[in-house]
């Protein structure tokens, strides 16, 4: 049910970040597949700046899969567990030709079966490539709304259905990225002080 708390929420959301984009940089669904797929264990900020050395050299599945792993893993290496990350690009790739003729899927179930692409994954590329519905649940979005009492989720899938419960099927790609650029600014795990924070002093 909708209350008061959450229309406050949500109004302080409109109100800081009413126009959200995707914090990871990419040109199409498949750079936007690869991007999700380093940002695993890494910052979105670090991601950026190694996606444009891997980019230029391989942007398509068609050149990612001309690569070797061992020559991915030497690009993407600042961005953590680049050996599995490496194995799974490539994969990835070699699979999205065989299978999706070079096209990513537009689809929960074929996007989780890609390596490396795990439900949160395949939730940013369906809203963020194909407009399609999905609310992400990260670690911010998690704590968030454990703290603000939008969920008592012990888990990110009964998070998920909390949030998805609550607002609008409309608003769930918007308020997925509001919370998390508020999570960023206002909000950080560490260091926390509900006082200064523009929700937590309110509810």
């Amino acid at each position: 049910m909708y209350t008061e708390r959450d229309a406050i929420i949500g109004t302080i959301l409109d109100q800081l970040f009413p126009d959200p984009i995707v914090p990871l940089q990419h040109k199409d669904p498949y750079t936007l597949l690869i991007a999700v797929l380093l940002s695993a264990r890494c910052t979105d900020e670090r991601v950026n700046k190694i996606t444009p050395l891997l980019f230029c050299i391989a942007d398509t599945p068609e050149k990612m899969a001309q690569l070797t792993p061992q020559e991915i893993q030497e690009i993407i290496r600042p961005c953590g567990l680049s050996p599995a990350k490496s194995k799974a690009i490539w994969q990835l790739s070699h699979d999205l030709l065989v299978h999706y003729n070079g096209r990513v899927p537009e689809s929960f179930t074929e996007l989780e079966e890609l390596p490396g692409i795990g439900h949160k994954s395949a939730s940013v590329v369906m809203a963020q490539a194909f407009h399609i519905p999905a609310f992400p649940v990260d670690t911010h979005i998690f704590r968030c709304a454990r703290r603000w009492g939008l969920s008592k989720g012990h888990t990110v899938t009964l998070v998920e259905r909390d949030l998805k419960r609550l607002f609008p099927k409309r608003n769930w790609i918007k308020r997925h990225l509001q919370i998390i650029y508020f999570a960023r600014q206002y909000c950080p795990a560490r260091g926390h002080h509900p006082q200064d924070c523009p929700i937590c002093r309110l509810i």
